[in-house]
C-alpha cells in the first residue's frame, strides 16, 4: 500500500496514482496538507498534461 512521503501515512492506489509526480514522489496527502493544496496541484498536473 502507498504511504506519503512527507508524513508516512498510507493512501490507496488511486489517490497515488493521480497525486505522485513524475518521479514517483507523494509529497502530500489529506492527512498532512490541506484539500485545498491537493485540488490546486490536480488542477495544475491537468493542465500541463493539455500542453
Amino acid at each position: 500500500m502507498p504511504t506519503c512521503d512527507h508524513c508516512d501515512a498510507h493512501v490507496s492506489e488511486r489517490f497515488a496514482r493521480v497525486f505522485t509526480d513524475d518521479a514517483g514522489a507523494l509529497r502530500a496527502c489529506p492527512n498532512c496538507s490541506a484539500n485545498a493544496g491537493i485540488a490546486e496541484v490536480s488542477q495544475e498536473r491537468a493542465f500541463q498534461s493539455r500542453l
